[in-house]
């Protein structure tokens, strides 16, 4: 069974003070690309992680989607994730 499979992760250090969002992919186990908002683009582990990070971080308006996560994802949900 092939199976794709990804997670949307906010990390949160001094309440919303410092807020990180992580986005990882992963195909069969193996995570093969990543966003993560400190860095500011998709990183490739793979070569069919490298060919889809090129991919996406070519885009102009998806990469503003996701450097923005942080704050339409993350911080609006801060009370909904923390006991």
């Amino acid at each position: 069974v092939l199976q794709f499979f990804g997670t949307a992760e906010c990390h949160f250090i001094s309440g919303t003070g410092k807020v990180r969002f992580v986005h990882r992919h992963f195909y069969n186990r193996l995570q093969y690309a990543m966003f993560d908002s400190d860095v500011g683009h998709y990183v490739g582990f793979t070569p069919f992680g490298e060919r889809n990070a090129r991919a996406w971080n070519s885009d102009p308006e998806g990469m503003e989607y996701k450097r923005t996560a942080v704050d339409w994802y993350c911080r609006n949900n801060y009370e909904v994730s923390t006991p």
